[in-house]
């Protein structure tokens, strides 16, 4: 399985999902065996399989859609079955166009609403179980964390705000008490004081992070844990596993050169810029009436041109004029460029529009189509503001490594930025996206981003 997706969906969630959608699928061939008995069920068995198997899709889609695969906060159940119970029915309204546009894939009203029921209290159950599981932190791996400073923090925040983290702080190696300590873990002045407490607690991961590793590393005692089989990590590594982003501020150049990742073949270059002009030729295509109701909006509202120019930096530091549609009056600019802001009084009520839905990021397909910038990479900056953000973040200039893109992993991991301290939260994002590229990582991107659109998330 690939790095990104380990981190992204644990073993435990992974099994959660496919248990819920192997729960559906057996609710609607249960329809078809109790409705039609054993006899006709089998007759017809590859035809009850491929239409059980299209509810699955549906409902699972709706689910994802009504956030219900995001189990990072805790939610009341009775919200959570409000929301299952709307997921659900826009799941019925998706499949009734579905069975009208192609009536092959229709199941008997009888079957399909008996089937929804037994859909309903088995997925209901499954998540009263999975939430038991989750608030009573079940099937977790206890860590021990040697540090307690900021780095160590971080990570024990990170491992104890999340509902559905695989994780458990057990304990902490250091001198002092660590300033975020959740779940109020002990604190032992060496690792050889736990050791008989980690093997009895069946304890198997040490994260590694001291904030000076000088004299300070129990070098003979992680060498034992070594060989009785535990798991040592570095703790940026395991940083980055479990947040999907590289804390730049406590990174190195030597972590950046020997760490896995950060290679781009000729071959996945290749395949990238294939699969850029296919995809951007058919949206181009598909949102041209779009595409000219919006000019149209544009133009009638206030003077100027319907397009906007903008110099962006893009592959190795090459600038480029970026199109958008423009969502500003024409003089927005005159006193010189600014971060944009929540309610800019700058934005037309055209533009405040197109903004939200991100058709005035159409046009960008003409930039992917002419090489100058990818449909997935982190997205391009302003010469002015990467000149200021160079001198203040370290590795800022690395994300001009690869081509800016139309949509990113830090655009749907965090808002809209307009902020020093948010570019470098997105270069974190960023970073991590150019060590771990791949087109099954570009696909999950894309397919989030429509997610983001639809809900308007993150828009400026």
């Amino acid at each position: 399985m690939p790095f990104f997706l380990k981190k992204q969906y644990p073993l435990r969630n992974i099994v959660f999902f496919c248990g819920e959608g192997w729960l559906i699928f057996l609710s609607i061939l249960a329809a078809y065996w109790l409705m039609l008995g054993s006899g006709l069920f089998m007759l017809d068995l590859t035809i009850n399989c491929l239409h059980a198997l299209v509810v699955t899709a549906v409902f699972q889609l709706c689910l994802y859609f009504f956030d219900l695969y995001d189990l990072k906060t805790d939610s009341s159940l009775p919200d959570t079955f409000t929301r299952i119970t709307q997921a659900f029915g826009v799941g019925c309204v998706i499949l009734g166009s579905l069975y009208y546009l192609a009536p092959k894939f229709t199941i008997s009203g009888q079957v399909f609403w008996f089937g929804y029921l037994v859909i309903c209290v088995t997925v209901f159950l499954w998540r009263f179980l999975y939430y038991i599981v989750l608030r009573k932190r079940l099937f977790v791996q206890k860590v021990v964390i040697i540090g307690v400073g900021d780095l160590a923090c971080e990570i024990a925040h990170e491992i104890e705000r999340r509902l559905d983290s695989v994780y458990s702080v057990y304990a902490f190696v250091g001198d002092e008490q660590p300033a975020c300590n959740p779940r109020n873990a002990p604190v032992a002045r060496k690792l050889e004081d736990l050791l008989d407490d980690m093997v009895e607690n069946d304890v198997e991961h040490i994260i590694v992070a001291p904030e000076n590793r000088r004299g300070s590393m129990p070098l003979d005692t992680l060498l034992r844990c070594k060989l009785r089989g535990m798991f040592i990590d570095q703790g940026v590594s395991f940083y980055e596993r479990v947040t999907g982003r590289i804390p730049v501020q406590r990174v190195d150049p030597s972590w950046l050169i020997f760490s896995q990742g950060f290679s781009i073949t000729r071959w996945r270059a290749t395949v990238q810029r294939f699969f850029d002009v296919v995809v951007s030729l058919a949206m181009l295509v598909i949102t041209s009436p779009i595409m000219l109701i919006t000019a149209i909006a544009v133009r009638l509202e206030s003077p100027g041109p319907i397009l906007y120019r903008q110099e962006r930096v893009g592959l190795y530091s090459a600038p480029f004029q970026v199109l958008k549609f423009r969502s500003m009056r024409q003089d927005a600019e005159k006193n010189g460029a600014v971060w944009a802001a929540v309610n800019d009084s700058r934005v037309t009520r055209c533009g405040a529009f197109i903004r939200k839905a991100r058709i005035d990021e159409l046009p960008q397909l003409w930039n992917v189509l002419k090489g100058e910038m990818s449909l997935v990479g982190p997205r391009p900056e302003r010469p002015v503001f990467v000149e200021e953000l160079i001198e203040l973040i370290p590795f800022y200039e690395m994300r001009h490594d690869v081509k800016p893109g139309l949509t990113g992993w830090a655009q749907i991991n965090y808002p809209y930025g307009s902020s020093v301290e948010d570019a470098l939260r997105k270069l974190e994002y960023d970073l991590y996206y150019v060590k771990h590229m791949s087109l099954a990582l570009d696909a999950m991107i894309i397919f989030r981003t429509v997610k983001t659109v639809l809900f308007q998330r993150g828009s400026r």
